[in-house]
């Protein structure tokens, strides 16, 4: 009986731990924003992005950022990206985020624009 039980509970902790890995990770902070997807496409791992990510602080959901909020999250974060990986530049950093972005590039340009 103990041989059961304990096949069983083997068996459910696989079948977690098998869709654990099969959910893409995000930041607690922006749960729409899939890391393991944006540190792969920047050649990084998820962590270095997500903490660089903390740094910028984005415009509240459903609003869109000013030009200088848009202009100091770029920097910060771009720069702090590069020093995980040098080759990341401002357009591609551009490119993957816009693919991963709630809305794309539109949600990302200014308000004032």
């Amino acid at each position: 009986m103990n041989i059961r039980i304990t096949a069983s509970l083997l068996v459910a902790i696989m079948a977690l731990s098998g869709s654990a890995v099969a959910t893409p990770a995000f930041l607690p902070e922006d749960p729409k924003r899939p890391v393991d997807k944006i540190g792969h496409d920047l050649n990084i791992r998820p962590e270095q992005f997500t903490a660089c990510f903390r740094k910028v602080s984005p415009a509240p959901q459903e609003t869109r950022p000013t030009a200088e909020r848009v202009h100091s999250n770029k920097a910060i974060l771009l720069s702090c990206l590069q020093k995980a990986n040098a080759n990341i530049t401002n357009d591609r950093l551009d490119e993957v985020m816009d693919r991963y972005r709630p809305g794309g590039r539109e949600a990302q340009l200014p308000m004032n624009e």
